[in-house]
């Protein structure tokens, strides 16, 4: 199965991808269908507060995946700052675009539970 996703999915190989998540095995099956592309995981982040300060020492992201509630938290502080510095946004969420605040309504929503093709399909979309 890993060959023919890389096969399917070429334009994935080589993404640096930033991910928050909360819930340890959504994040781990995430990181399993991003290396399955073929794509790096520059960073994990489970918390907000440790999610701003590793977007902001990240360099050269080309996707972030974030789930909108961490722990209670809203995920928008992380997204702002990675909206500033010209990283494109997928939102996860198990409420679908309706979980999504107005302002956001423009990024790609992934809505849970997804696939590794829904993976795929949403980055190769919010990269254009």
């Amino acid at each position: 199965m890993q060959a023919l996703l890389h096969k399917d999915r070429p334009a994935l190989q080589g993404l640096r991808v930033f991910i928050v998540e909360d819930e340890s095995l959504v994040a781990m099956q995430l990181e399993d269908m991003l290396f399955d592309f073929g794509c790096d995981v520059v960073g994990l982040a489970m918390q907000v507060a440790r999610g701003i300060e590793m977007a902001a020492a990240a360099e050269a992201l080309d996707v972030a995946i974030l789930d909108v509630n961490i722990g209670g938290q809203k995920v928008y502080p992380i997204a702002e700052l990675l909206r500033r510095n010209g990283v494109p946004i997928v939102f996860a969420t198990g409420y679908g675009r309706a979980g999504v605040e107005a302002e956001w309504q423009d990024c790609p929503v992934l809505q849970k539970p997804y696939t590794a093709d829904q993976v795929g399909s949403t980055i190769e979309a919010v990269l254009g």
